[in-house]
């Protein structure tokens, strides 16, 4: 019996040198299962896409329970002998990101406004690249036969023009316009228009105001006396209870 086993299974090790074997030789890469001969041009196709994880932090159980999922569903299709490929990436995640950056800034003593938008910009990076890495790290310890060749990230310059190109394309078939629309406004911290899933509802203490509108009949034409004068409505002797809680946007409606 061979005295080159350990006593203990380190599958740390193991794992790290098999999956880097995996990589090197390309067995991810629909490429490789042609070079084989285990598909050809014939063969069915099998793709997806990682659901991008934002770079606002590490992965999470639920990455990893979806990120197997759809490995398992890969790897299966590999085995079918499809030609099968698993894109990995990550998702810049826009003010969730900017939000996080600025609170680390905050734990340091930093105030992001006094930093400058070039310095600030150049932070958010940092964190990009940090958690990109840990990201991938993560990703690749677990296994996931993703061909990282194809690895991509949402502010890559050709995904950006491509993301120009088609909002180009839908403005000029009329499939998409610009109007002024009521938005949710962030007056502090963003200083932009955020959507509503950026948002949290809060219940607060109001008044709700009870208008009557009075309502014109053949015993009553109308107004007799003036505007504001605390007898407009004398006469009157039908109304319509309209309850707000704005009652300054019912003065203005016709």
């Amino acid at each position: 019996m061979t005295s080159d086993l350990t006593k203990i299974y380190d599958h740390r090790t193991i794992e790290k040198e098999l999956y880097e074997w995996w990589e090197k030789e390309g067995f991810f890469a629909p490429e490789k299962s042609k070079e084989l001969g285990i598909t050809n041009e014939k063969s069915e196709r099998f793709c997806i896409t990682i659901p991008l994880p934002n770079v606002t932090g590490q992965l999470h159980s639920g990455h990893a329970l979806v990120i197997s999922l759809e490995d398992l569903m890969t790897r299966y299709e590999r085995m079918r002998h499809k030609e099968t490929l698993y894109i990995p990436g990550t998702d810049h995640a826009g003010i969730a990101t900017q939000n996080v950056v600025v609170r680390e800034l905050q734990k340091q003593g930093i105030n992001h406004k006094e930093l400058g938008r070039e310095k600030f910009v150049e932070k958010v990076w940092e964190w990009k690249h940090k958690y990109h890495a840990r990201i991938t790290e993560q990703s690749k310890r677990m296994g996931t036969s993703c061909d990282w060749s194809r690895e991509y990230f949402t502010l890559d310059p050709n995904l950006s023009r491509a993301v120009r190109e088609a909002f180009y394309r839908l403005y000029h078939k009329g499939l998409i316009y610009r109007g002024e629309y009521m938005v949710n406004w962030c007056p502090g911290r963003c200083v932009t228009a955020i959507s509503d899933l950026e948002t949290e509802a809060e219940d607060e203490h109001g008044q709700l105001w009870y208008i009557k509108y009075p309502i014109i009949t053949k015993d009553w034409n109308g107004p007799q006396n003036p505007w504001a004068s605390g007898k407009w409505v004398e006469g009157a002797t039908d109304f319509i209870i309209v309850a707000t809680t704005r009652p300054e946007t019912l003065l203005v409606t016709p």
